[in-house]
């Protein structure tokens, strides 16, 4: 199993989770495809991450993206940065900005040739 970490992304882990949770179970090539055309924000940063996974494991593990795939992403939130506003009447507002630590694990596919090639044969059978 491959694990990255993204640390201190500057976006809410709110507006991230829904993307990693699209994303959870997935094939490593088409995840890329899906973050490639996504409108969220989030979307090039995890992209990226991605890509350093895929990196790794082609470097250090030997692993082919294409026998890859999304076991798990965890989203967690980072530290928040404190800022302040004025408000009315001498007040003042509270404004946090929040960030989020990504980890994702990939890990390999196992394909049992011997059982795909059976289970064609069964749909095959099924369909006659």
């Amino acid at each position: 199993m491959i694990t990255v970490h993204l640390r201190r992304l500057n976006i809410s882990p709110r507006k991230v989770r829904p993307l990693c949770k699209m994303l959870k179970g997935m094939d490593v090539v088409v995840a890329e495809k899906q973050l490639l055309f996504s409108h969220k924000r989030a979307a090039k940063n995890l992209l990226k991450l991605l890509k350093h996974g895929i990196d790794v494991a082609e470097k250090q593990k030997n692993i082919k993206k294409e026998f890859l795939y999304i076991k798990n992403i965890i989203v967690n939130e980072g530290p928040k940065y404190k800022r302040y506003r004025a408000m009315s009447r001498g007040h003042i507002g509270r404004i946090y900005k929040r960030t989020s630590h990504i980890t994702l694990y990939l890990d390999r596919k196992e394909i049992n040739h011997l059982s795909k090639n059976l289970d064609k044969e069964l749909i095959n059978q099924t369909k006659k």
